[in-house]
């Protein structure tokens, strides 16, 4: 399965959190780039993008807020490195059990994130 794919059968569902867990061979940027270029291929107008990540452990987290035709949706990607493309698990979520999800998710990688200003401003937002 492909992030296209993925996007296709996911991106038209009620829930506001489509959440993906994939390995990738690509260093954070240009995943996040892969994604973002999927999204616009569709469509979507990438409001918000953030990608944070681990230098210890090969593993991390993008985040892609996007908008289409009103309807908003919030992207988020727990990758690993790998030695190729490969999607693990998809999962849909509702706000308050996505927000919960991405808050664990960035508290994991590591917790002197939680001090980074722009992460801390999030975390209010939401």
């Amino acid at each position: 399965m492909t992030f296209q794919e993925v996007f296709e059968e996911n991106l038209g569902r009620d829930e506001l959190w489509l959440v993906i867990t994939f390995r990738t061979p690509y260093g954070p940027g240009e995943t996040m780039d892969i994604m973002v270029k999927e999204l616009e291929k569709l469509g979507w107008k990438i409001d918000f993008k953030a990608n944070w990540w681990t230098a210890d452990v090969p593993y991390g987290l993008i985040r892609i807020d996007a908008s289409y035709n009103g309807k908003e949706k919030i992207i988020l990607g727990k990758w690993i490195l790998g030695s190729r493309c490969e999607i693990i698990k998809v999962d849909n979520m509702r706000f308050e059990e996505g927000k919960e999800e991405f808050f664990r998710s960035v508290d994991s990688i590591t917790s002197t994130l939680i001090y980074d200003p722009v992460i801390r401003t999030m975390r209010e937002q939401y």
